[in-house]
């Protein structure tokens, strides 16, 4: 029974570490791509536009020009940090917590696992 439960864990930390081998790749190279089209010419653009509409419509419904002007900064803060956060993903750079994001992906995959491997010796346990 143990070597049954030995070779299903090796082989879900190998199905693991193959999921994250493709992440790993697949994910940067998607980020790369959301960020050459949510920064390029076009988008800038298109984000002008839509800053501008915002503006007109908080102006035309009556809200003074500082607090339109407020509103509108905090609205574009918003596409800013996104595209931040979009290239500290991209480039492996460290979460808030100091930790790579790939290394927390992996530790979470890791805990989840083991969780479901204790829950699983509890039934086992609770059955006999």
């Amino acid at each position: 029974m143990i070597d049954k439960e030995e070779k299903d864990a090796k082989k879900e930390a190998e199905e693991v570490k193959e999921i994250l081998s493709v992440v790993s790749t697949e994910i940067p190279a998607l980020i790369k791509s959301i960020l050459a089209s949510v920064f390029s010419e076009e988008a800038g653009r298109s984000m002008g536009k839509a800053a501008a509409a915002y503006y007109k419509e908080l102006k035309d419904g009556g809200l003074p020009e500082q607090v339109a002007v407020k509103l509108t900064e905090d609205y574009m803060q918003t596409f800013t940090s996104f595209g931040d956060m979009l290239r500290n993903v991209g480039s492996g750079k460290r979460s808030e917590s100091g930790v790579d994001i790939g290394e927390e992906i992996a530790h979470a995959l890791d805990k989840r696992r083991r969780e479901k491997e204790e829950k699983e010796e509890e039934e086992e346990e609770e059955e006999e």
